[in-house]
């Protein structure tokens, strides 16, 4: 008994993980610089080199960067893994501004002195936070979408 329509049945589910992945990657990157405009907005600005230095890549960070976000790839989609950065060679005292120092002696020319530390000025994490449940829906109705795509055709 041979079951009607199996053979287009079969294609369209082939063409899901190529239609998804461009979906998805769209999707992901919309989100990535919906973060990142945020967390520029919300960075305090004294040169701009740190506002500057946040951003996103597909793969991995610049050198001295931290990382807000990271994508894991599933097996097989190595070039589907997107980073949201904070901080380069440059701007390298991200994490100092978005987490604080502690109060610590000074070495060097001012050894005997006590250096009060900084209050953190979060901008890097909260971004994220408050965009993390519309990054996830955007994706999920990215995958969906593709999903409605190719079972249309």
């Amino acid at each position: 008994m041979a079951i009607k329509g199996l053979a287009s049945l079969r294609r369209k589910l082939r063409a899901i993980p190529d239609a998804a992945r461009e979906e998805i990657r769209r999707a992901m990157e919309e989100a990535a610089q919906e973060v990142v405009n945020l967390a520029r907005h919300l960075a305090p600005v004294d040169a701009g080199d740190l506002r500057d230095s946040i951003g996103w890549t597909w793969g991995d960070p610049p050198r001295g960067a931290i990382v807000l976000a990271k994508s894991r790839p599933r097996k097989g989609a190595k070039d589907m893994r997107l980073t949201i950065y904070a901080g380069n060679d440059k701007a390298f005292y991200a994490r100092w501004v978005e987490f604080g120092t502690a109060a610590h002696p000074n070495k060097g020319k001012f050894t005997g002195t006590r250096h009060p530390g900084t209050r953190a000025q979060p901008f890097f994490f909260p971004a994220y936070r408050a965009e993390r449940k519309k990054m996830k829906s955007k994706v999920s109705r990215a995958i969906t979408k593709a999903a409605k795509k190719v079972a249309a055709s």
